[in-house]
């Protein structure tokens, strides 16, 4: 009676091995995607080709590709329970948010007076604004297009 269950305990571990050694050579494997596939192009003497998918020019540049991001905010601007004035000329509506690439916010009004605004954060800036329609090369045409 003993050594019927002893061979069954036997005969169940050594089937549990079996089915187990394909699966830890599966797992020594490399999955088709986690690694770049790398291949030489004919002729190219040995230099490795990596494939540009998606191409650069469909591309949309990276957060860290630009030096930050902007907004247009018409109502008048709340922070922490009051309406946040420009400290220079008093105006409270119409402001250019920026989101800068260290995550700081800079807020400019209607009158081109500018300042970093500590109370409010990266993370308030991506709740509140909307995708990226267009890429500017400078401040003055991102500007101008927002209508400042």
């Amino acid at each position: 009676m003993f050594r019927r269950r002893a061979r069954a305990d036997r005969e169940f571990r050594e089937a549990q091995r079996e089915s187990l050694a394909p699966l830890q050579m599966h797992a020594q494997e490399p999955l088709p995607f986690d690694t770049v596939q790398t291949e030489a192009p004919a002729g190219a003497g040995g230099e490795a080709f990596v494939p540009d998918f998606p191409p650069a020019e469909v591309r949309a540049p990276s957060r860290q590709d630009v030096e930050g991001v902007m907004m247009r905010w018409m109502q008048p601007l709340v922070i922490d329970g009051e309406v946040h004035a420009c400290p220079t000329c008093g105006a409270y509506r119409d402001w250019i948010v920026f989101c800068m690439r260290d995550d700081s916010v800079w807020l400019r009004c209607r009158a081109g007076h500018q300042g970093q605004e500590p109370r409010l954060d990266a993370a308030w800036y991506n709740r509140n604004s909307g995708p990226v329609d267009h890429w500017h090369p400078t401040l003055e045409d991102g500007l101008r297009h927002l209508g400042h």
